[in-house]
């Protein structure tokens, strides 16, 4: 029996190579762990080149051969075709288009491969390993960079018709706000990284026109630097715009939590990045909002920080090929 599956997390910064146990838990399922910088300028060909030397120098290097791989799981940003293994256009990866990533691992080492995108890859590691280990019926939001969703309904992971379940960013949750996901007003607008950076300096703005003052920043010339977390840091020291920002943005989390809460009647929703940190900022008016917006029988669904931590990144293209191996793989 294959004891061994690989992970590969494919980042617009780094890129990661892992050999894990196919049986383990989050503190001992990875063995090795290679890492190298994408360097996305000299194009995707020497990037998946370097990667595929670096599956071939830790399998090498564990004393092991391809065929003592079950499969590898692949994690990368969307878009892409999970079901033709082709990583399409992805923001964070200028140039990486069409690259058939799946099939250039498998004519090289033989074994299977299967290709998620980042959202879909951390909810099968919060599922496999987290917070949501032993549900049927979960949400997974990344709410970091961007606001996107993976979905374990059935206990299953569900990608839709068209591999794009889980865009939840792209909901319109006001008619104005922050701009996300191209749409001003949406989820991802108002519950992302970029979008309270751009609503925190809209009302820091207004503080300042208005003859007020704000621990986000000292004159109009530093507006344009205020980040979330910046933000989060003056809310922290009692700055009553900052939690404003996030009184507001608690607000539409439960609103959007609401209407995931009424359509797919999960039994939790756990939510990475910002809200694991600074949860705390939102929850008050999170969950006044879904309890006004949600039927009372979906209301109760549990919101759940992540509970992987910085380990999810990792985790997460290893999830993929255990998923893929409980499956059955490929026929």
């Amino acid at each position: 029996m294959k004891k061994y599956i690989m992970g590969i997390d494919i980042g617009g910064t780094k890129c990661a190579v892992l050999l894990g146990r196919a049986q383990g838990d989050a503190d001992d399922i990875i063995i090795d762990k290679l890492r190298f910088e994408t360097r996305v300028g000299r194009g995707w060909r020497a990037v998946t080149e370097e990667l595929l030397d670096n599956v071939e120098e830790i399998i090498k290097k564990n004393a092991l051969s391809p065929e003592d791989i079950l499969c590898a799981g692949i994690s990368c940003g969307g878009p892409l075709d999970s079901r033709r293994g082709v990583i399409l256009a992805p923001p964070n990866l200028p140039d990486w288009e069409c690259v058939p990533i799946v099939d250039m691992i498998e004519e090289r080492f033989g074994f299977d491969a299967y290709l998620q995108n980042d959202a879909n890859a951390c909810a099968l590691a919060e599922w496999k390993f987290g917070a949501g280990k032993g549900l049927r019926n979960m949400i997974f939001l990344t709410f970091g960079t961007g606001m996107g969703a993976g979905l374990i309904l059935d206990g299953k992971l569900y990608s839709g018709t068209n591999d794009m379940a889980g865009e939840v960013g792209h909901m319109r949750i006001a008619a104005d706000g922050p701009i996300g996901y191209g749409k001003r007003g949406s989820f991802e607008g108002f519950c992302s990284g970029g979008g309270i950076g751009r609503l925190a300096q809209e009302m820091a703005r207004k503080t300042l026109e208005n003859g007020g003052s704000t621990l986000m920043c000292k004159t109009a010339e530093d507006i344009e630097n205020i980040t979330a977390k910046s933000a989060a840091e003056a809310a922290e020291n009692g700055d009553e715009t900052a939690k404003e920002v996030y009184r507001i943005c608690g607000e539409k989390l439960g609103e959007g939590l609401a209407i995931l809460a009424d359509i797919l009647d999960p039994q939790a929703i756990i939510i990475g990045s910002i809200f694991a940190r600074s949860g705390h900022l939102l929850k008050d008016s999170m969950e006044k909002a879904l309890h006004r917006e949600a039927l009372s029988q979906t209301a109760g669904c549990r919101i759940i920080p992540a509970g992987l931590g910085e380990k999810i990144g990792d985790l997460a293209s290893l999830g993929i090929a255990l998923d893929a191996a409980a499956n059955g793989g490929k026929a």
